[in-house]
């Protein structure tokens, strides 16, 4: 009997599910069976990132979202052939034909067709101007003729929709609008509550949204003019993009005879054989389990399947969980488990936080021991951890609302990452799990992110898993007694606090003085803004001067926060919140002036917004006339100390509150820290400040001042603990003074006061005995070494102002220090004209 020598795979389509059966089959056959591969590829390039497809409008080139390129497929000997798709299957003979005429044949053949968009069967859905976003090519059209648009909108407010929308920001339209047939935005994956919060977010950012809308007929002649709606309405639009869902690709599927779903897919079993047992399909073309998979996560998951079918093993494709974590032009999305299930048959937890633009919200079990699902927005950080909890069935804490709020008490809620078992899903895009993690840190020595990158692809996808991948490698390092060392990255093998005691002994001043010193080869954007922010604590020495300028984060490079569309936001300093009306009068002016946009801060303050680079150095000396100094919004540095109006005013004050945040106001800012520090001042215990959501908040009583120490306002808050009762200003002062040197001193990078505290051993009891009872006998130098800082402190805007070579920094052209009235401002991803010159 003739036994064939190789196995002929083809693979019709190029899609990114396409290539991962490739680079899977590559990877898992290492040579040993003769597999012949044969791709085909409808699109004129390679496999390409399509889950970040809407960066190819933020600046990243096709070349840049490519999976693999040519070369790739030549190098491991598969034939690819572009813009050639096949047009006919062969079933009897085993072989396709493509549109250019190539015929090969199969023994195995695989279907990753993928899907197509759905286009409704609107009247004028032809016109110029209407878009489908689906393709790189899709994207380019619709560039070009963005060029002339000024209006458009999106037909679709699902997930593809949205990020067709962010694509209108973009590119610059001067409207851009949403259009969605049902109640709220993204029906599948969120609420009704998640959904208002997501759209509050959306148009916070300058889109217009139109919920319970039908679309009657796309208007105009030969081009679009406006979409006419069921009830009556009318939008007026020059420009459309289509995004109403997906369909799959099963065309080709139908025309050989193989069974399709009357609704759209390719009828697949368990092990994704078609109805013909030599053809398999894969991907969004799939119909397993009486549904269409249209994720990526579970589209690897059936390539993995496939390849190990056809490796000799048997593996089926089980039913895949379609939780799932997104970011929405720049908000975060996610939804697990049992989302949308209700009381009672669970018990519903929700966290709102308007001002921050967070809702978060799980469903626990009726008996409180298991979490059965939940949806985030705003804030998705837990997403992991919550997922893998409601998946591994974790006994959930006393407290289950700690796990979307945090502990209160010190500790982090749960047991962490550590205490998953072993068939834990940690990477869902690459079906990576716990097990095989720790496999390759124990067994296999993968110690760093990178290698295990590299060893097993986990964190390879959205990334979203590279948090939980950094833990259980410090776990497993744990476990087997290996010592930590946090290291700041490849060029210092050095933690943070090893670094600062390094620099301070040896009295370092500048980035390459320490480079040379501790360091090697020419720095990256890890390590430069830490040291930089190292010199800043040690030191307090002018940020912008020797050569501290380019290593600085980009805000602190500017003195001011860079906002969307290129302009900056500036905010003066406005200690306690107290102003006088004189004052007021000259932000009004200043703002009027310059064209900017002004807003009542969370923090007491006024924030300009929409200034131009060249006009920053003549804002700040208008406002530093005023007597006004930076507010240092900018940097990771005291950015406010809140106040209620305290005895002054109020009838149940007992301190004075506003004089006393005014003095720690003064005392502390422009202090450079791990990360940004925020304080508030309380009259009484009626808490109106809010101290107790602060890195350090002071509350008065009628003995004096409580002091309260690493709470957390933010997207993930926490209340801040009592560490001292009852004491005069000065105590208050001296311990504030210790607190503060012992983070700065302590903290790894861009770690908050309220993380700082929850991850130091001993908790709240140790830094109480560290601050309060001074064991380690350090309290004096910790007062001697903030007061230093406090003693060479200047404002940075008044250093620039008052210096030529600085103020050059601030030119748009170095070729052209004045203001050239020729150039005018084009305005960008819907920011709205301000004035350009004064």
């Amino acid at each position: 009997m003739n036994v064939q020598s190789t196995i002929r795979i083809v693979v019709i389509g190029n899609g990114m599910v396409g290539y991962k059966f490739c680079e899977k089959l590559m990877a898992r056959n290492k040579n040993q069976d003769p597999f012949s591969i044969t791709v085909f590829g409808e699109e004129p390039r390679a496999a390409y990132d399509r889950v970040h497809l809407s960066e190819f409008f933020a600046g990243k080139s096709a070349d840049e979202l490519t999976m693999a390129p040519a070369e790739w497929y030549a190098e491991n000997g598969i034939r690819l052939f572009l813009s050639d798709p096949v047009v006919d299957i062969d079933r009897e003979e085993k072989l396709v034909r493509s549109h250019h005429g190539h015929i090969v044949y199969y023994d195995y053949l695989i279907m990753a067709t993928g899907s197509g968009a759905f286009v409704p069967s609107i009247p004028g859905v032809e016109k110029d101007g209407v878009f489908v976003y689906r393709t790189i090519e899709d994207l380019e059209l619709i560039q070009s003729y963005a060029r002339k648009a000024k209006r458009g909108a999106v037909l679709g407010g699902g997930l593809l929709g949205l990020e067709a929308a962010k694509a209108l920001l973009d590119l610059g339209l001067e409207e851009a609008h949403v259009v969605e047939f049902a109640q709220r935005l993204m029906p599948r994956q969120i609420d009704e509550a998640g959904s208002r919060m997501l759209q509050s977010q959306l148009e916070a950012l300058g889109l217009q949204i139109h919920l319970n809308k039908s679309t009657q007929e796309i208007a105009g002649g030969e081009c679009i003019k406006g979409m006419q709606f069921a009830d009556s309405s009318f939008l007026d639009v020059d420009m459309l993009v289509i995004s109403a869902g997906i369909r799959p690709r099963d065309e080709l599927a139908k025309i050989a005879g193989l069974e399709t779903h009357p609704r759209g897919g390719i009828v697949v079993d368990n092990f994704l054989r078609t109805s013909d047992p030599n053809i398999f399909a894969i991907g969004e073309c799939a119909l397993a389990h009486h549904m269409i998979y249209g994720l990526i996560a579970p589209g690897y998951e059936m390539a993995e399947v496939v390849v190990a079918n056809l490796c000799g093993g048997s593996r089926e494709f089980l039913p895949f969980d379609m939780s799932t974590k997104l970011k929405l032009i720049g908000t975060d999305v996610a939804s697990f488990g049992d989302a949308f299930i209700e009381e009672p048959a669970c018990k519903t937890i929700r966290y709102e936080n308007k001002a921050k633009g967070v809702y978060k919200r799980i469903n626990v079990s009726a008996d409180g021991k298991q979490l059965l699902g939940g949806i985030l927005v705003g804030d998705a950080e837990q997403y992991n951890m919550l997922l893998q909890t409601c998946k591994g069935k974790t006994i959930l804490p006393p407290d289950p609302e700690d796990l979307i709020l945090g502990s209160r008490g010190g500790e982090e809620a749960g047991a962490g990452v550590m205490s998953f078992p072993d068939d834990a899903l940690i990477c869902s895009c690459e079906a990576v799990t716990k097990g095989m993690i720790c496999h390759e840190v124990g067994e296999n020595g993968h110690t760093t992110i990178d290698a295990i990158k590299k060893c097993c692809k986990a964190g390879t996808g959205c990334g979203g898993c590279v948090p939980m991948v950094k833990d259980l490698i410090q776990g497993v390092l744990k476990q087997k007694g290996v010592y930590i060392r946090n290291v700041v990255c490849e060029h210092f093998d050095h933690s943070r606090q090893e670094l600062l005691d390094l620099v301070k002994i040896n009295g370092l001043r500048t980035y390459n003085a320490v480079l040379n010193e501790f360091g090697k080869g020419d720095g990256c954007e890890v390590c430069k803004p830490l040291v930089a922010s190292i010199l800043a604590s040690l030191w307090n020495e002018n940020i912008l001067q020797k050569d501290r300028a380019p290593i600085q984060d980009s805000n602190d490079r500017y003195l001011a926060n860079i906002q969307k569309g290129g302009t900056y936001s500036v905010v003066p300093r406005i200690p306690g919140g107290e102003i006088t009306p004189e004052k007021l009068i000259v932000i009004g002016q200043v703002a009027q002036r310059y064209g900017l946009y002004t807003k009542i801060t969370g923090g007491q303050r006024i924030d300009m917004f929409g200034a131009h680079l060249g006009d920053l150095p003549s804002i700040w000396e208008e406002l530093i006339n005023a007597g006004f100094e930076s507010g240092h919004a900018y940097g990771k540095s005291l950015r406010t100390v809140k106040s209620c109006v305290g005895s002054t005013w109020c009838r149940f004050g007992v301190q004075d509150s506003v004089s006393f945040a005014i003095e720690v106001e003064d005392r502390y800012k422009g202090l450079r820290s791990p990360h940004k520090l925020k304080s508030a001042v309380s009259g009484c215990v009626r808490e109106c400040a809010e101290a107790q959501s602060k890195d350090f908040g002071i509350i008065a009583t009628e003995k004096g001042w409580n002091l309260y120490v690493c709470g957390n306002g933010g997207s993930k808050p926490q209340h801040a603990q009592l560490i001292a009762t009852d004491v005069d200003k000065e105590t208050c002062i001296r311990l504030i003074d210790r607190f503060l040197m012992f983070y700065i001193k302590t903290a790894d990078p861009l770690t908050r006061t309220a993380t700082w505290l929850n991850k130091m051993e001993g908790g709240i009891n140790y830094l109480k005995a560290v601050v309060v009872d001074d064991v380690l006998g350090i309290g004096a130098e910790l007062e001697r070494e903030i007061q230093m800082l406090i003693d060479v402190y200047q404002c940075e805007w008044k250093e620039v102002v008052e210096s030529p070579e600085l103020r050059k920094r601030f030119s748009h052209f170095v070729n052209v220090p004045i203001k050239d009235p020729s150039i005018q401002f084009e305005p960008m991803r819907s920011q709205k004209r301000v004035k350009e010159w004064s």
